[in-house]
């Protein structure tokens, strides 16, 4: 068993070397490490993907914001400069979005209908972006999927998840669902309801926690077969009934990552486990940096 006291052991070697292992990263035959990062604003491609390599990392999930076809060239050209995968690229679309239990609902992902067409659009130029850089996934939060099948928000839901993943199946790509806001079971039901078959789940590990959706290890029993990426990231479960648990670093939070790599090599899952920290500055690259020592550790133990 790798606990925490393995996970301060490594991480702190890591930053006193200042590096990282690669062979891991290189090995097909196991999940490969990567980060998030974003390429809007003032954060160009070639900066947002130099600090991929700076990690010692060779893939990464690139935000693109509102997927500007004039990105398509200087990200294509960052990749290739670095020698970075970009394993998927997110967008959100627009409007406004409030990450609470209240608003949420009222304002994330496809399901309000008033931000639902601008969405789907954005959603579409993304998958156009990723076909420019041959990048083969596209993902995004759904939004708060109604548990109730019978709801109408809940077919509309669905066919709105129907035509951006058509969209992504002409340009070859699967779009991936990010767990949170609706439990395992209902995005069961809503890929199975979408009748496609390029529409996978990237299972964010803390969001099932900080949404109170479930645990991420078991929601792999339900959806571990459709699982083609993964945010590995840690947090506590919501004590307030209005707002989401609390983000941490990973090692912090209630994810049992030793049995989620167990548990992803049983299903012989071999895809990008991209680390996501939502904080920004010194406190982010070091805490990026220790999880790349400690979730190395883990798949290297687990895919042994």
């Amino acid at each position: 068993m790798i606990d925490r006291r393995l996970f301060l052991q490594t991480g702190l070697a890591a930053l006193a070397a200042g590096t990282v292992p690669l062979h891991a990263e290189l090995d097909r035959t196991k999940p490969r490490l990567g980060v998030v990062v974003g390429v809007s604003g003032a954060e160009t491609p070639d900066k947002a993907i130099a600090k991929v390599k700076a990690f010692g990392l060779t893939c990464c999930q690139v935000g693109v914001g509102m997927a500007p076809a004039s990105l398509a060239e200087p990200l294509k050209a960052a990749l290739a400069k670095y020698q970075i995968e970009a394993t998927a690229v997110m967008t959100l679309g627009p409007g406004k979005m409030i990450w609470n239990f209240y608003q949420g609902p009222l304002t994330i992902g496809l399901v309000p209908p008033q931000t639902r067409a601008a969405r789907i659009d954005a959603l579409k130029r993304a998958s156009d972006l990723a076909e420019q850089c041959d990048i083969k996934a596209v993902h995004t939060h759904c939004g708060f999927i109604p548990e109730n099948p019978n709801e109408p928000l809940y077919a509309a839901t669905v066919n709105a998840i129907r035509e951006v993943a058509s969209h992504c199946k002409a340009n070859k790509q699967t779009f991936l669902m990010e767990t949170g806001q609706e439990t395992p079971v209902t995005m069961l039901r809503a890929i199975l309801d979408t009748g496609l078959d390029n529409i996978g789940v990237n299972l964010d590990t803390a969001n099932l926690i900080l949404y109170g959706k479930g645990d991420p290890v078991a929601a792999l029993d339900v959806i571990g077969k459709y699982v083609r990426g993964l945010h590995a990231k840690d947090g506590l479960y919501p004590t307030d009934p209005t707002n989401l648990g609390e983000e941490v670093a990973i090692g912090k939070g209630k994810v049992d990552f030793p049995e989620l790599m167990r548990k992803l090599h049983s299903l012989s899952y071999t895809g990008p486990i991209t680390i996501e920290r939502e904080i920004s500055g010194a406190r982010q690259e070091e805490d990026i940096r220790s999880s790349i020592a400690y979730l190395q550790r883990l798949i290297d133990s687990a895919y042994h």
